[in-house]
């Protein structure tokens, strides 16, 4: 990759200490070398790329004033943290970005000590800083300083609006950061979002507020113990004086702002203004998602993760023809307006992810009947079960790695109540280059001990189709159908609908040696490991059982392998602790039988980041290696 002269002072920084010893005037062209260096990697190693060219003047300085990594930045899902990482030891390193065996697309604190806190998942950073600030207030670390940056859509979730309320119950000195860049992943939605934007504060205002409030500290007319009451009365006055309330001051947090987040000389005077404030501090910054390249400028959502492009044109470099399988996405986006249109019950719910799920397109086609609730998985299901219960049926689409936040209101609120609802745990099993914290690798284990449930998982596009055609039936209850990231098997997938029988699932092969137990798509990959098992080992004939349904699973389909075969292999793309191998197992066991059984799946470990193919093959599940295993059993 050439390098573009505007990045040599950025060549010059290999850590934040080295930025620290530029001038203020010099930021500049660093911010202008860092967003020139993200264009250039990014146009050949895809990632997250609007958000962190909206955050670079953050990023500096947030370094260039605080003493980082005494001090902790805690970076909120981390979507806008690559300037971070790169002024962080990792400028060349950055290059390896979500790639196998490279650096993560995240911030980790195994990687770096300047990752302050994992951040994969949305509005955990002022919880989490919050600990922090806590924990260094316990331990006398007076002069350490903690900043928690939110943004990019995650104050929507309700675990930022705990950790806000409980930042305003005790003694300390958190400050939160608010990127307010008026998108998402798809443009924010709710009143909040509308609040952010026209919210108003004066600055001449704070500036003697605060010159007051040291004076009378200084004088003694003030003592810590009454300092909430007192703000609480100058927040009312000034709502009144304003004629408009702050909610963040209504939290007895102060606040300060809206400042440009994209001019890092007013950033660096800002934070050296009130970072050495006592108390909780609220700085709401705004910055543009995709700043200096235009067609993320205009196009925020599409350039969010927009894969290979050109980075003199802009033109996205996108493979996917109507010629070959579609996206497993796609496929249930185009079913779910099928469905939609001859049932009027049917409604779309999706937690701030309608382009990613692909429930755009019943978006676009029927707008009153989707829902996008925001970065708020819990909301997202609670909200559907209200739907059902009132006789709506919802489609609810979630990231499985998402519906782990989720996971009480599925118990309590929908399968308690044995609602007629629908979960779409889209990305299920191993994601790729997002990582260990996007990998759907708990779901089938998790919501197998749940009463009340339907979990189900196709074998192709065709039977995705049909078991979403399946849970619109009457008195299906939660109904829970998990799919994949990536394409499918079939070019022609649209065929008719039909009902799957609940809980029966079908054998695809016969065979005499041993059965092959599959759920899901990666059942195809069983499929090529039988074949080239075949092929090696003349008169070897090994059978394929694909189950469909984990639960209720086809007893019946088990009793006669469990009589027929001494030796039996199962595969999932998930966890192998609690999934289909360990359903088969106590199956097996309650029935009396007693065959040889190997477990392959996601071993019981957090997977590393890498291509989808790569962490098949890592995690024994490609085909070579089911191979490996079954020749070793015949």
């Amino acid at each position: 990759m050439a390098e573009n002269k505007e990045n040599n002072i950025l060549n010059k920084i290999d850590f934040p200490s080295d930025l620290r010893e530029l001038k203020l005037e010099q930021l500049k062209e660093v911010c202008s070398g860092l967003r020139q260096y993200i264009i250039e990697v990014l146009a050949e190693t895809p990632g997250h790329f609007a958000s962190s060219l909206g955050t670079v003047e953050l990023a500096v300085a947030l370094h260039y004033t605080l003493d980082t990594p005494y001090d902790r930045i805690v970076w909120d899902v981390g979507h806008q943290a690559y300037a971070h990482k790169i002024l962080t030891g990792r400028r060349e390193t950055f290059k390896t970005l979500r790639k196998f065996k490279g650096i993560s697309g995240f911030p980790n604190p195994a990687e770096s000590e300047y990752d302050a806190f994992i951040a994969g998942h949305a509005s955990t950073s002022i919880s989490a800083a919050l600990g922090m600030a806590i924990a260094s207030s316990l331990k006398n670390e007076k002069k350490r300083k903690i900043v928690a940056v939110i943004g990019d859509g995650s104050m929507t979730g309700g675990l930022a609006f705990e950790g806000l309320n409980n930042a305003s119950s005790g003694p300390n000195n958190l400050l939160i950061i608010l990127n307010d860049n008026n998108m998402a992943i798809d443009r924010p939605v709710g009143a909040l979002s509308e609040y952010l934007v026209n919210i108003t504060t004066s600055k001449a205002y704070n500036k003697i507020r605060f010159k007051l409030y040291n004076m009378l500290k200084n004088s003694g007319f003030i003592r810590e113990q009454g300092k909430g009451l007192i703000l609480r009365f100058n927040n009312s006055l000034k709502a009144l004086l304003t004629k408009q309330h702050n909610l963040f001051e209504g939290f007895n947090i102060r606040y300060f702002g809206p400042v440009d987040g994209n001019d890092v000389e007013g950033l660096v005077k800002v934070l050296n203004d009130i970072k050495e404030m006592e108390g909780p501090k609220f700085l709401h910054i705004r910055t543009t998602k995709g700043k200096g390249f235009e067609p993320a400028e205009k196009e925020a959502t599409v350039w969010h993760a927009p894969g290979k492009f050109d980075k003199k044109t802009g033109e996205r470099i996108v493979k996917n023809s109507l010629d070959e399988p579609q996206l497993y996405q796609d496929v249930f986006g185009h079913t779910l307006v099928e469905l939609a249109k001859a049932d009027d019950r049917i409604v779309g719910i999706t937690p701030a992810m309608p382009t990613g799920c692909s429930m755009c397109y019943l978006m676009k086609e029927m707008p009153e009947r989707v829902f996008d609730v925001g970065i708020a998985e819990s909301h997202a299901v609670t909200f559907s079960a209200g739907l059902a219960k009132d006789g709506m049926l919802p489609f609810c689409n979630v990231y499985s790695s998402f519906m782990q936040r989720a996971y009480d209101q599925l118990i309590h609120d929908a399968a308690l109540q044995n609602l007629n609802m629908v979960i779409c745990l889209d990305r299920a099993g191993l994601v790729g280059e997002d990582g260990a914290t996007h990998h759907g690798t708990f779901d089938l284990a998790y919501l197998r001990c749940v009463p009340n449930i339907t979990i189900a998982s196709p074998f192709n596009e065709v039977d995705l189709r049909n078991l979403m055609y399946t849970a619109t039936q009457p008195d299906m209850g939660v109904f829970v159908i998990r799919y994949p990231k990536g394409k499918g098997e079939l070019k022609e997938w649209r065929q008719a609908l039909e009902v799957l029988p609940v809980g029966k699932g079908k054998k695809i092969k016969d065979g005499e040696d041993i059965a092959v137990i599959t759920i899901g798509p990666i059942g195809n990959n069983a499929k090529q490991a039988i074949a080239l098992v075949e092929a090696e080992k003349e008169g070897v004939n090994i059978a394929l059982y694909d189950m469909i349904y984990l639960k209720p699973i086809d007893e019946e389909l088990l009793h006669e392998i469990g009589c027929k075969y001494k030796k039996i292999v199962t595969v999932e793309n998930g966890t192998v602790k609690g999934g289909l191998g360990s359903a088969v197992l106590e199956f097996m066991a309650d029935n009396g039988y007693v065959p040889k059984v190997r477990r392959i799946g996601i071993p019981d470990e957090f997977i590393e980041h890498g291509s989808i193919p790569e962490l098949y093959e890592l995690c024994g599940m490609d085909a070579k290696s089911i191979a490996k295993v079954l020749i070793n059993e015949v």
